[in-house]
């Protein structure tokens, strides 16, 4: 009751705060589908090892497939809306230091890659195929054709290195608590919520780290189909260490969707 009871005190502002908000509960349906249907795979139980674009064709083929992707394209929006906006308004008074822009550009890069997600998913509505796909090894190809493209490789492989560094970064350093903290959930689920959130940056840390690993061996050998996006990174950790392993980090990903959407409620926005 008092978990109920604090959703409703939260202010819901004006359309662009519903618009961002919408947006962060959906990157969180994602989340909870790519680790569901990949703790799915791990155990036999159908599913399958995937990454977003894995879950938007997974959600074309289901009832009522278009609406659904419909919705969720709007929501992927919403969080590209969001992005862009922390990165150019810095709401969160991050500045314009050598760490403020690094933070803000990396607002702008995810904007970025979930406006591209989002018009996968609209495209998808409209054809009969599944996504573009390709994905980080179709980008490592793009690179590898261009002067410097080893180099250019390793660039991006160091980009999502310093963004897993970040996810451990914020699981261990509390930062992301304040919200939750400030939202007066009963005891027992802030204690749950805070626990998702623990686990849920740590295996997106993991999954992320695995991503930079498969983009640097792309780069040192001249090969882009060494590199991968999640799905690959799944592969390779049940290769390396298990599946009991890619079940545990596929869990994790799991929790992450659940603290993102409710994220979506308690975070201030600034908007």
């Amino acid at each position: 009751m008092h978990f109920m009871y604090s959703l409703n005190k939260i202010p819901m502002n004006n359309k662009k705060e519903k618009f961002a908000r919408f947006g962060i509960a959906t990157k969180g349906f994602v989340y909870c589908l790519i680790g569901g249907l990949t703790v799915a795979a791990a155990f036999g139980e159908g599913g399958k090892k995937t990454g977003s674009s894995g879950v938007l064709e997974t959600l074309s083929s289901q009832p009522f497939g278009q609406i659904i992707l419909g919705i969720t394209a709007l929501g992927l929006l919403g969080f590209t809306f969001y992005r862009f906006y922390q990165a150019i308004a810095d709401p969160q008074d991050i500045g314009n230091d050598f760490k403020g822009f690094v933070t803000r550009f990396g607002f702008a890069l995810s904007a970025i890659f979930y406006g591209f997600l989002a018009f996968t998913a609209a495209k998808m509505i409209f054809t009969s195929g599944g996504g573009s796909g390709g994905g980080q090894e179709s980008m490592a190809s793009t690179l590898l054709s261009k002067p410097f493209g080893q180099v250019l490789v390793g660039i991006v492989g160091a980009a999502f290195l310093g963004k897993s560094i970040y996810q451990f970064y914020r699981a261990y350093s509390g930062k992301f608590k304040e919200n939750v903290q400030a939202a007066e959930l009963d005891s027992n689920v802030e204690s749950m919520v805070l626990k998702t959130g623990y686990i849920g940056y740590t295996a997106r840390g993991v999954v992320i780290a695995v991503i930079s690993y498969l983009m640097f061996r792309a780069a040192f050998s001249a090969n882009s189909s060494e590199a991968g996006g999640t799905k690959d990174a799944f592969s390779f950790l049940q290769n390396e260490f298990g599946t009991i392993v890619l079940a545990v980090i596929a869990a994790g990903l799991l929790a992450y969707g659940f603290f993102m959407i409710v994220k979506a409620r308690y975070k201030t926005l600034g908007i």
